[in-house]
């Protein structure tokens, strides 16, 4: 049934967060003492302020919901109850027929607060993933102050994402300032990452002759393909143990015809999915670093710039690509800690791996193995 669905989707996510999913109930459960989470919150609403954001596959049955066509969308899953997932919750999409009275219903808002919060939404919603890197710096550039609980970025990986930057953009910032001052470089390093399109990085613009709203929008998608090619090689050798242990579960308990063909069917589906979008991912990557290396090597802006003007669409779709790969391997080891006994039944084994498939694209729809729906239904 569909309530039962959302009740075990709700638990198994619990004190999960991915690429996919911001579960702000557990960010307030761990930040309950922080002067912080209160002071500068995501969200005014403190309904939504503990709800669920996920970035969703749309199927078919849930076009009719949008006014414009959309193959993705950004739902907000409010539980009834946020101190028991097992009372369920209730389901909105951003921008959906209807949004800004729902929006107003779940989340008892007076005007003012409605308003500032669907503006934050539609900033998530814009995104591709809801990485926390990406999420922070996005929010940061749209001039949304919020408390720095909200993302679990540890100190050590942002020096790591900090060094890899520095030592991709050395040659670009000698060529563009004529220094290769250390000092120099993570100055604007650090314009770049946090979305500081200001004088730190005119020399850069000018090197690439791009007008300032150019620069602007080319070095947002610039930022997010450094980070997933960053991203990319600090968690893939755990996405392939992650595959192994896809392909080799077997779920305790009992197990009826159609939920063993639908898993075997299921299993096949999600590693040549993580297989080709990898393959997408290293594409695109490849082409970024041919036109960077020849901006740096050959002093020639001219494919470079013209990747840059491109770069927002393909940020875009890398994140999709990305954030779906990285949310199988993130929630699957929130779910199965290394050196712990894999216990799941069937059922819930199904629902976990419809979730990893809705993320991928439209190949889903026309490959996907038909699901017992007689014991869940999509979220």
């Amino acid at each position: 049934m569909a309530a039962d669905r959302i009740v075990r989707f709700l638990c198994s996510l619990d004190s999960a967060s991915t690429s996919r999913v911001l579960n702000l109930r557990h960010i307030a459960r761990l930040n309950a003492a922080d002067p912080e989470h209160g002071q500068r919150p995501l969200f005014l609403s403190p309904v939504i302020n503990t709800s669920f954001i996920i970035k969703h596959r749309l199927r078919p049955d849930e076009t009719y919901m949008f006014g414009h066509v959309r193959s993705a969308a950004t739902k907000i899953i409010v539980p009834v109850d946020p101190s028991d997932l097992r009372a369920g919750g209730r389901s909105i999409f951003i921008d959906q027929r209807g949004f800004v009275e729902s929006l107003r219903d779940a989340g008892h808002y007076s005007n003012e607060n409605l308003e500032r919060d669907i503006g934050v939404l539609r900033l998530l919603d814009a995104i591709p993933s809801l990485d926390p890197f990406l999420l922070r710096e996005h929010l940061r550039a749209n001039n949304i102050d919020v408390g720095a609980c909200y993302f679990a970025i540890s100190a050590a990986d942002q020096e790591r994402m900090h060094q890899f930057v520095t030592k991709e953009m050395s040659g670009l910032v000698k060529l563009a300032s004529g220094d290769d001052d250390d000092g120099s470089t993570g100055r604007m390093v650090s314009a770049m990452l946090s979305g500081q399109a200001d004088e730190k990085l005119e020399p850069l613009r000018m090197t690439l002759g791009l007008s300032a709203e150019d620069f602007r929008e080319g070095a947002f998608g610039w930022r997010g393909l450094l980070y997933y090619k960053w991203a990319m090689q600090d968690f893939w050798p755990n996405v392939m143990g992650v595959l192994r242990e896809i392909k080799e579960i077997i779920p305790h308990g009992a197990i009826s015809d159609q939920q063993r063909a639908y898993l075997v069917n299921a299993k096949r589906q999600i590693i040549e999915m993580v297989r080709d979008n990898n393959q997408n991912i290293s594409k695109v990557l490849d082409v970024y670093d041919d036109s960077f290396s020849e901006l740096v090597a050959s002093n020639s802006p001219t494919t470079f710039r013209a990747f840059l003007l491109s770069a927002s669409p393909m940020f875009l779709d890398l994140g999709e690509k990305l954030g779906a790969i990285s949310h199988i391997a993130s929630f699957w080891r929130h779910r199965f800690p290394n050196g712990q006994p894999v216990l799941i039944d069937a059922e819930e084994l199904s629902i976990i791996f419809l979730d990893f498939t809705s993320g991928f694209a439209e190949r889903v729809r026309a490959q996907a193995a038909p699901v017992p729906q007689s014991k869940f239904v999509q979220v």
